[in-house]
């Protein structure tokens, strides 16, 4: 749903908790107590029908009879109550309530609704937002707040976890007290009838009090929702699930490759989350993540007492994709100076195990100052020389001091258990094994790749691809009308060439003196395959025959292709033949390009290694469209094929630029088309050359099942682009893209200090690249830029003018901001443009735009009062604040 009325839920400033009970051990005993002990400030109300007071204090027998509405109710009573009470609730003007109950997935009569659909129906007129059922409720710390069963109250901390395993979230619970780690929010999500990962992660992202969140998922419902919230915070989710349940329904060979699971992982690297596999993982990252200084960079110096588990540490790191620190000559010297003859003289830094405390602290010293260095996982191994205790309280005002991040790793039991509890109580993360420490860094590095791959800006992409939509829409919607499920040969190949995708000359024909003359005009040799709704894999049924050289040899192989079809599928309706010129690139690479649909994600692009064996083959990648130009190049490097199409031992290296076109090309038909249920290309053959589809299988939704499932990343909304003539100039309007960060570099750079110094409120020389990216690569579903693109030179195109908005989750409310080039101020392009803004901001149906700007930007003022905005004095006297109601 949204954000709205979450506030409620998780800041309330009172609380009714219906089912309170005095009966030791029950549910409503529980929860009521739990409140109690975590210090609410506000009323707490406890209902009972059958009880005048609870917990030695007044109870109410009914919604109806509570004194006022409260913010949050609390639902412990039977499963079939629940309806009834979130009525009341409602009518009460409750806003949120939590349903601890479960069972509500049973039947609610003989209308076949269940329970749960009664909730939720009976919530949906007043708004009322719930959690749960079947959870066990929610902490939040700093509000004093433990409406739950859990079997303790959390720590305040600057985490928040959310889980749908109520189990899992006593046991992190009771982990992380502990270990001392705190939480901002504590959430079990249960069935997650109503609120759900992405409201809970929207709500977190905009609470100041949480630094990152932690989650773990056994399914995600609003794929699109919950990428849009994923990317503003911080976000390790450890996903249970991993059986490919959906690859073995699919019909395609890339419905069989693109398993839901790796599907999860793609957007989980494409909302720059980070996904970890197992519980312990997640419990590290919780240490992690409560205590790490920020990111610095990827090159870690271990400096350990023990020769062998600094290897142990290191070989972990390099099979995970970490890099160790290269230790340049001014870190070694200083190390040489600190330390004895015998350490290592390289990273890991061994100061051996007789080391005294003055060692560890020199040597500390040396690498936190080292410029070659940007972490440092300080290991130690117990010795009788000096106890570890003495070691940590002599490290730790040294490593508490540093800007640079420092894990700590504590090998052993007893002996160094009060060091390990110093480096807790000191906000130092600390892991029991050398493999844990390096997984735990290895954690901040592949999420901070995940961060940098999001502020990347493409290189240009395929601004020349003009699909004929015309011929593909007519294709689809006759195919559709005769009810074909898969598109025959020759209009797989047409809807191919209306993407520009280079393929094959076919042709079909009925019978086989038809292929014969066929062939006879293309010219042998020939390639034959069967043409049957029941095969779907022709190699399987012997229904591929290569190098055919004459027309008996056609014939021949035409006579067996039926006969094999007739013996081994004998329900198969043979519609005649495909004949194709055959293709002589012996050089070429047999890959598979294609196009899948998760049932959460929705379509999904597939690259791998293709031909006959191509579902034994590990090397392939999914990943989700919209592709760009640098999304497409990961994709093949995911996809373990790069290697080889970069060349080896004589074999010249492949056309990338042909192979990411088409990657493009393919993403495009994943955007465009609705009814496309899944696609094969295989093989694609690949090589210095270019690229050739030589097989082509296309798999429509049946026109029952409507046009399609919902793309999980909006793509670029083509159809608002246009074209204007202004001051006798040709501007193209349009919406930002990826790639248009290099646009957005040039116009700031041209922009005069006092215009960026009214756009941005303060001095600026420059804009920083993750800026850029951030501005260029938005979230069309919850953001819009408008950019003005004028003639310049050389043919290339000049930014001139911006408009941006972003909206808040529930669409209420747009912050805008523009900003148009010196050269281009005076001319209406302010004015076209944020009517464009507008109109569109009003078609989606956001309620209000608002900005601000400074009290001499006297132009942007006019601007918004032409424009119909109400101009009035900010809070402050530095800002002037803009407002214009929609809706």
């Amino acid at each position: 749903m949204s954000v709205r009325n979450l506030e409620a839920l998780l800041q309330p400033a009172s609380v009714a908790v219906i089912g309170a009970s005095d009966r030791e051990g029950s549910l409503g005993a529980v929860v009521l107590r739990n409140l109690k002990l975590g210090g609410f400030q506000g009323p707490v109300w406890p209902v009972n029908a059958r009880h005048a007071s609870v917990g030695g204090e007044q109870a109410w027998p009914d919604i109806e009879s509570l004194p006022q509405a409260p913010d949050l109710a609390v639902i412990c009573t039977p499963a079939t109550t629940v309806p009834g009470l979130i009525a009341a609730l409602g009518r009460k003007g409750t806003r949120a309530a939590m349903v601890l109950t479960a069972g509500l997935k049973q039947p609610a009569g003989d209308d076949g609704l269940s329970l749960e659909q009664r909730m939720l129906d009976a919530a949906r007129p007043y708004l009322l937002r719930i959690l749960g059922p079947n959870c066990i409720g929610a902490l939040v710390p700093g509000a004093h707040l433990n409406a739950s069963f859990a079997p303790s109250n959390a720590e305040p901390g600057r985490l928040a976890f959310v889980t749908q395993s109520g189990a899992l979230a006593t046991a992190m619970l009771d982990w992380a007290n502990s270990r001392g780690i705190g939480f901002s929010h504590f959430i079990s999500l249960g069935d997650s009838a109503d609120v759900d990962f992405g409201d809970v992660i929207d709500y977190l992202a905009s609470d100041p009090g949480t630094r990152a969140i932690l989650m773990y998922a056994e399914s995600i419902k609003a794929a699109r929702k919950f990428m849009s919230a994923a990317r503003n915070k911080p976000l390790i989710v450890v996903k249970a699930g991993r059986a490919p349940d959906g690859a073995r329904a699919a019909a395609s060979h890339t419905g069989a490759l693109a398993g839901s699971d790796e599907v999860f992982d793609a957007a989980v690297m494409r909302a720059g989350m980070l996904r970890v596999d197992t519980l312990e993982s997640l419990f590290d990252a919780a240490e992690t993540l409560a205590h790490i200084r920020p990111w610095c960079g990827e090159r870690l110096v271990i400096l350990t007492n023990g020769g062998g588990a600094g290897v142990l540490a290191a070989d972990a790191l390099e099979l995970g994709g970490g890099k160790l620190a290269r230790l340049g000559e001014e870190t070694l010297t200083a190390l040489d100076q600190c330390l004895p003859a015998s350490w290592s003289h390289g990273n890991p830094v061994d100061i051996i195990g007789d080391a005294p405390v003055t060692r560890y602290q020199d040597a500390l010293r040396v690498l936190l100052a080292a410029p070659d260095v940007d972490a440092v996982l300080f290991m130690h191994a117990p010795t009788a020389i000096v106890p570890a205790a003495a070691i940590a309280s002599s490290c730790l005002p040294l490593i508490q001091q540093s800007a640079k991040p420092v894990l700590s790793c504590w090998l052993g039991g007893a002996a160094v258990a009060t060091a390990r509890a110093a480096c807790g109580s000191a906000g130092i993360a600390s892991y029991n094994t050398p493999e844990r420490a390096a997984t735990a860094w290895l954690q901040l590095l592949n999420h901070a790749r995940n961060q940098e791959a999001l502020q990347q800006i493409p290189s240009a992409g395929l601004d020349d691809l003009m699909p004929d939509q015309q011929c593909v829409q007519l294709l689809l919607e006759q195919a559709l009308r005769d009810g074909q499920e898969w598109l025959n040969a020759a209009q797989a190949q047409m809807l191919l060439q209306a993407y520009g995708i280079p393929i094959v000359e076919t042709e079909q024909v009925q019978g086989i003196e038809e292929a014969v003359i066929v062939a006879d005009r293309m010219g042998y040799p020939v390639v034959l395959k069967i043409v049957s709704p029941q095969v779907t894999h022709k190699s399987d049924v012997g229904g591929v025959t290569l190098g055919l050289a004459t027309a008996d040899e056609l014939r021949a192989a035409a006579m067996k292709m039926r006969q094999q079809v007739a013996r081994l599928l004998p329900q198969a309706v043979v519609l005649g033949f495909t004949v194709q010129p055959m293709v002589r690139r012996p050089g070429a690479h047999e890959l598979i390009v294609g196009i899948a649909t998760d049932a959460v994600f929705g379509p999904v692009v597939l690259l791998g290694e293709g031909g006959t064996a191509v579902e034994l083959s590990k090397a392939h990648a999914v990943a989700l469209p919209p592709l760009n130009g640098n999304l497409a190049r990961d994709l093949i490097v995911k996809s373990q094929l790069a290697p080889m199409l970069a060349g080896y031992r004589g074999r010249p290296p492949s056309d990338e630029h042909a192979l990411l076109a088409t990657l493009l090309k393919v993403s495009q038909m994943a955007c465009d088309l609705g009814w496309l249920a899944e696609l094969d290309i295989n093989p694609l053959l690949v090589d210095e050359l270019g690229v050739l589809a030589l097989d082509t299988r296309v798999r429509l939704r049946p026109a029952s099942a409507g046009e399609g499932s919902q793309l999980a990343i909006r793509p670029y909304p083509s159809a608002l682009e246009e074209r204007l003539q202004l001051a006798g100039r040709d501007l193209l309007l349009r919406p930002i893209r990826p790639e248009d960060g290099q646009h957005l570099m040039g116009f700031y750079a041209k922009a005069s200090p006092s215009d960026m110094r009214l756009r941005f409120f303060m001095a600026r020389r420059e804009v920083p690249h993750s800026e850029l990216a951030r501005y260029s690569q938005i979230d069309y579903d919850r953001e819009m830029t408008f950019i003005a693109l004028a003639p310049g030179e050389c043919g290339n195109q000049t930014m001139v003018a911006e408009v941006r908005a972003v909206c808040d989750p529930d669409n209420l409310q747009a912050e805008f901001a523009i900003q148009v080039a010196s050269d281009w101020q005076g001319k209406g392009l302010g004015r076209r443009l944020l009517d464009k803004l507008t109109g569109y901001l009003r078609e989606r149906g956001t309620s209000e735009v608002v900005g601000q700007c400074l009290p001499e930007n006297i132009g942007m003022a006019s601007l918004a009062r032409q424009a119909g905005f109400l101009v009035s004095n900010g809070p402050s006297d530095d800002t002037v604040e803009l407002r214009l109601q929609l809706h």
